[in-house]
This record gives structure tokens, sequence and C-alpha cells, in this order.
């Protein structure tokens, strides 16, 4: 198992939806942050499907859930000046449109670390999460390789890692020591999602929270035991890109 990639100076997660960033490494970007990187979030689809509610206004929950992405951004250490990409949600694609959009921002934003959703995790169900995956891989060969879309006019780029969380199979691990609590108030803005995706059915109630709190610090144990650690956030490393 491997521990702790240097600090990078720039590092992008790229999630499928407005939160998956959070749950997949937001303590691992808030630790960078702290030491100095500039983190960028780029969001692949509009989050307009994430409510449970049927008569829920799709086009008010899009800005909310912009707004709270920023709002989580920032929480973490980042700027809050996020890439929403603005697929439907539900509806993305690992298409060339979509890979010339990903492969976009790399050579702009020109990162040394990128992070995004494991492609390969066996039995997932959501494709939003399996696209966005396969963009972030796609979008890596497009960003480096000169050939690819010429017609962007920047640089190619060749990050130096791709940390891919909710591996099945994972050999590396962040020590997140210390940073669980940033994780959990970098989730928490996102308070259209607290019935849905995290749980909190009674808007903000104290034990309902709590208990989400306890889950999220219990995945970070985990997570660090796997190496030792107190509390980390795992992932499938690939350097050879």
């Amino acid at each position: 198992m491997n521990v702790n990639l240097p600090t990078p100076a720039r590092a992008m997660a790229v999630g499928a939806h407005p939160d998956d960033v959070e749950f997949g490494c937001g303590a691992t970007l808030a630790k960078w942050a702290a030491a100095g990187s500039l983190v960028q979030h780029v969001v692949c689809t509009d989050g307009s499907k994430g409510s449970w509610d049927p008569a829920q206004d799709s086009t008010a929950l899009v800005a909310a859930r912009r707004e709270e992405q920023r709002a989580a951004s920032r929480a973490l250490g980042g700027t809050g000046d996020v890439v929403f990409l603005g697929w439907p949600d539900g509806e993305l694609e690992a298409g060339q449109r979509q890979r010339f959009q990903v492969a976009s921002c790399i050579r702009r934003f020109r990162p040394d670390v990128v992070l995004g959703h494991d492609p390969w995790k066996r039995y997932r169900l959501h494709p939003d999460h399996r696209h966005a995956g396969f963009l972030v891989t796609d979008g890596i060969v497009a960003a480096r390789d000169p050939l690819f879309f010429p017609e962007l006019g920047d640089a190619p780029h060749r990050p130096s890692a791709l940390l891919l969380w909710e591996a099945d199979e994972p050999d590396h691990v962040e020590d997140c020591s210390g940073y669980g609590d940033t994780k959990l108030v970098a989730l928490l803005e996102h308070r259209s999602q607290l019935r849905s995706t995290m749980g909190i059915e009674d808007g903000a109630a104290a034990a309902e929270v709590d208990a989400f709190r306890s889950r999220m610090l219990q995945r970070l144990s985990e997570h660090g035991q796997l190496a030792g650690l107190a509390q980390g956030e795992a992932f499938k490393l690939i350097t050879k890109l």
C-alpha cells in the first residue's frame, strides 16, 4: 500500500455530480490546499435530478447545486471557481465532445494530480459515475498527446499521477488525519442533498447530522487502517500516464 503522494502544486478533481468530489476525495483536497496546493473542481453534470421530490423545480435545483458546490470548494480551501460542464444529470456519456471538455480542463489547469471516479468499479449502478470515470482516463490521454484536439490551442499536458476513488482494489492511501471535519463541513454545504444522499431527513437535525458525521469518520478510519493510519482516503493510483 502506497502512502501519500508529494504535495502537488495543482490538483484537479472531476466528479459526475455536485458533492461527488467531496465524498471521494474531500479530505485529501483539504490537506493539499492547506499545504499550498491549487485545487480545481470539475463537475460533469448539472445535478438536475438530485432530488426525491417529484415537484422539485429542476432549474432552481441546478442553480442551488452550483452555489452549494462553490461553497464546498471554498470549505476545502479552494477558490470556489468551479468548472461546470453542464450535461444533463443521468445522461452523461463518455463521448468525444465530453472528452474534449475534460482534456481542455487538463491542458488549461495543468494539474500534477488528477482525481476521479474509478470507472472499473464492479456492479456500479449509476451511469454518470461510470462515464465520468472514463472521461477522466480518456481525457488524460487526449490532454497529453499533441495530435488530439489541436484546435484547443493549449500545449499538451501530462499529469504525474491519477487517483481513482471508490476503487475495488485500492493500492494508495492519503493520510487525512485531522481533515475529517473539513470534509464534513464541505459535504454539508450540499444542503439540497441532505435527505437524498446523506440520510438527514429532518433538515439539519442534530442527531441525524451526528449520525452522518459518524459514518463519514468511520469510512475515513477504515480507509486509514489499510495503511496503518488513523484516517485516510483510499484510491487506485496510476502513475504511468
